[in-house]
């Protein structure tokens, strides 16, 4: 997911994306520490992308107030 895709969302679309992408992240770590998963690079872009939302999501609360 872009960034220009998630300026597009609303607050409430930015915490619901969030909550799913924390789901896949777990996901995601706990398949990896099992058996190595074939793209371990997807793990490091999981978790930039929740950082890209939560930062994004911080800087609208921001706008808002």
């Amino acid at each position: 997911m872009k960034n220009s895709e998630i300026r597009g969302l609303n607050l409430e679309e930015l915490k619901n994306k969030l909550v799913v992408e924390k789901e896949s992240y777990g996901k995601l770590k706990f398949a990896h520490s099992i058996t190595p998963i074939e793209n371990p690079m997807k793990v490091k872009e999981s978790r930039r992308l929740i950082a890209r939302i939560r930062t994004e999501i911080r800087a609208k609360e921001l706008n808002n107030a």
